[in-house]
C-alpha cells in the first residue's frame, strides 16, 4: 500500500502561534499606534486651531492635509531607502525623526509655521507605511501574512482613536499645543517598544527573494547591516520595480480605492469636530473627542478583513465594504447624537475593512517591486486624505455639513465604479 504524505514546508518565515510571530505583530502594532497617533494628533483640535489662529475650517484642516501630503510625497523615497538599508531600520529612523519634530511643533506661533512643521512631520512618517506591510509580506509565512497585515492595520485605528482622544482631553487642559505634545510622548513610548520587541528578521529557506529583498543570510533588512550599493546580482533596478508596481494587473485599481475611499473617510473626520461643537449638538472639545471611540469599529473591521477575504475573495468584501460606507454616510445627516454615533461606527468599520482588504491584496500581487507598490498605495491613500480632505473643508465652508456628506458619498460611488475592474482579479497570479 502506498502512503501519500504532504511535502514538508521548508519555508522559514514566521508562522502564527510562534513567539517570534507574536513579537513581530506586537512591534508592528506599536509602530502603527505611534504613526497614526502623531499623524492625526491635530484632527480633534481643529476647531481650537481655527480659533487660535483666526482661520476657517478649510484652513485649519490644512494642518492635516499637509501632513498626509508630506507622507504621500515621500513614500517612494522611503521605499527606496527600505530596499537599500532594510525595512526595520527605516521604520525606526522614520519614527525617531517624527518624534523629534513633534517636540518642536507645539511651539509654532503662526499658522504657516505650524503647517511647515506638520508637512515635515508627515514626510518623516512616510517610512512606516512604505515599509511595514512589505516587511510583513516578506517575514511572515504566506499562509499567515494576511492575518498579520490585518492586525497591523488594526493598529491604525487604535493609534488614530487613542491619539485623537488623548489630544482632545489634553487640549481641554492646555490648548491644542498640549494635544500634540501628549501624542509625541505616546509616539516615543511606542518607538521604544518597537526597538526592544521586534525580533531579528528571518528569511525563507530555499525561496527566491523578491525584488529588493536580500537573499538568505545576506545583510540588509534588520539591525545587522545594509546591502551593498549595487544590490544582489539579478535584482531589478528601481525603474523596473516601479514600472512593475504601475503595470501589474489590478494594482492601479487598488490604488484608486485607497485614493477615493480615504478621501471620503477623511472628509468626515476632518469636519466632525466642527459639526459636534456647533449646533444642534454644542458639545465641548473633550466630549466631541469621545465620538472618536468609533475607531474601535475600525479595529474590528481591519481584524476580520483577512478572514472575510480568505472566505469570499477580495472583490466581494471590497464592494460590500464600500456600500456599507455609503450607508454610514447617509446616517450622518441625522440630528440625533445616538444616531450619528451609530452611523460613525458603520462608516469606520466599513472603511477599515476595505482598507485592510485592498492593502493586503496589493502586497500579495506585487511580487516584483513590492515596496514600490505599497509606497504607491500609501501615496494614493494619503493623497486622498490631503486633497479630498481639504476639498471637503471647502465644501463645508460653502454649503455646510450636508454638502460635505454628499461629497464623500460621491467619492464612494467613484470607488465602486473603478472597483469593477477588480471583479475577475485573483488575489495573486
Amino acid at each position: 500500500m502506498t502512503v501519500t504524505t504532504s511535502p514538508p514546508d521548508h519555508d522559514a518565515r514566521l508562522r502564527a502561534g510562534t513567539a517570534a510571530y507574536r513579537r513581530t505583530v506586537a512591534a508592528m502594532v506599536a509602530v502603527a499606534v505611534a504613526t497614526f497617533a502623531q499623524l492625526w494628533s491635530v484632527q480633534p483640535v481643529l476647531p481650537a486651531i481655527a480659533d487660535g489662529f483666526g482661520s476657517t475650517a478649510s484652513q485649519a484642516a490644512l494642518t492635516v492635509s499637509v501632513a498626509t501630503g508630506g507622507l504621500a510625497g515621500f513614500t517612494l523615497v522611503w521605499s527606496g531607502a527600505a530596499d537599500r538599508f532594510g525595512r526595520a531600520r527605516v521604520i525606526a529612523v522614520s519614527l525617531a525623526l517624527t518624534t523629534l519634530l513633534g517636540c518642536v511643533t507645539p511651539l509654532a506661533g503662526d499658522l504657516w509655521v505650524l503647517l511647515a512643521l506638520r508637512a515635515l512631520q508627515g514626510a518623516a512618517l512616510g517610512g512606516v507605511p512604505a515599509a511595514a506591510v512589505a516587511y510583513l509580506s516578506e517575514e511572515v509565512h504566506p499562509a499567515d501574512a494576511a492575518r498579520a497585515t490585518g492586525l497591523y492595520i488594526a493598529g491604525n485605528p487604535l493609534g488614530g482613536m487613542g491619539g485623537r482622544l488623548l489630544a482632545g482631553f489634553a487640549a481641554d487642559l492646555g490648548g491644542w499645543q498640549w494635544g500634540i505634545a501628549a501624542n509625541t510622548l505616546l509616539g516615543l513610548v511606542c518607538l521604544v517598544v518597537f526597538v526592544l520587541v521586534l525580533p531579528r528578521p528571518r528569511r525563507a529557506a530555499g525561496a527566491a527573494p523578491s525584488a529588493g529583498r536580500p537573499a538568505q543570510g545576506a545583510p540588509g533588512d534588520g539591525p545587522g547591516g545594509a546591502r551593498a550599493p549595487g544590490g544582489r546580482a539579478g535584482t531589478p533596478g528601481m525603474g523596473r520595480r516601479l514600472a512593475a508596481a504601475l503595470t501589474t494587473r489590478g494594482l492601479p485599481a487598488l490604488y484608486a480605492q485607497a485614493l477615493l475611499l480615504m478621501g471620503a473617510f477623511m472628509t468626515v473626520y476632518n469636519l466632525l469636530g466642527f459639526r459636534l461643537m456647533g449646533e444642534p449638538f454644542g458639545l465641548s472639545q473633550s466630549a466631541a473627542s469621545l465620538l472618536f471611540l468609533s475607531y474601535t469599529a475600525g479595529m474590528l473591521g481591519s481584524a476580520v478583513a483577512g478572514h472575510l477575504s480568505g472566505r469570499w475573495g477580495g472583490y466581494p468584501v471590497l464592494i460590500a465594504a464600500t456600500a456599507l460606507m455609503a450607508a454610514g454616510l447617509g446616517g450622518l445627516l441625522t440630528t440625533a447624537l445616538a444616531g450619528l454615533m451609530a452611523a460613525l461606527l458603520v462608516l469606520t468599520f466599513a472603511f477599515f475593512c476595505a482598507h485592510a482588504t485592498a492593502s493586503a491584496w496589493v502586497g500579495a500581487r506585487a511580487v516584483t517591486g513590492r515596496a514600490q507598490a505599497m509606497a504607491l498605495y500609501t501615496l494614493a491613500y494619503y493623497l486622498g486624505s490631503s486633497l479630498f480632505g481639504w476639498c471637503g473643508g471647502l465644501v463645508y465652508d460653502a454649503v455646510g455639513w450636508a454638502g460635505a456628506v454628499a461629497f464623500a458619498a460621491g467619492l464612494c460611488a467613484a470607488a465602486a465604479l473603478v472597483g469593477l475592474r477588480l471583479r475577475r482579479l485573483p488575489p495573486a497570479d
